[in-house]
């Protein structure tokens, strides 16, 4: 199904939504992804924000079928963009479970190890959308 089509791809509305969510999310509480923003990195409540706002524009514009091939390039960046974080939040939500050994943390720990390899099928979803295909592909 060609990008352009009104109804987006097998994964693509999953990757949209997900990405208008934690958009949502980033800009009415910046304060729950402050802490997952690696240590080095400064003016974090900006990096949340910023963030925030390029998840919503790379949501919409996968939902939208004239800019769906268009925003697909720009998604897969803000997934290797922000993989960092996601990487910070596993260390610190391990940190965690291990010092305090409760199920919920440990629980939450085991969910982010989970997260990190989904990004990389994120990651195809959003360049096959631009009709980036794998060298294999021909």
């Amino acid at each position: 199904m060609p990008a352009s089509s009104p109804r987006p791809p097998a994964g693509v509305t999953a990757l949209a939504s997900a990405f208008v969510v934690a958009g949502v999310l980033h800009l009415v509480r910046p304060d729950l992804f402050e802490p997952i923003v690696p240590r080095r990195l400064p003016a974090k409540r900006e990096l949340v924000l910023g963030s925030g706002v390029a998840e919503i524009a790379c949501g919409a514009g996968l939902l939208v079928p004239r800019t769906r091939a268009l925003a697909g390039r720009p998604s897969a960046l803000l997934l290797v963009g922000v993989f960092p974080a996601n990487v910070q939040m596993c260390v610190s939500y391990g940190q965690r479970a291990l010092r305090t050994r409760r199920p919920a943390h440990v629980a939450s720990f085991a969910a982010t190890v989970v997260r990190l390899p989904l990004q990389w099928p994120m990651i195809r979803t959003a360049l096959g959308v631009a009709g980036v295909r794998r060298a294999s592909e021909g």
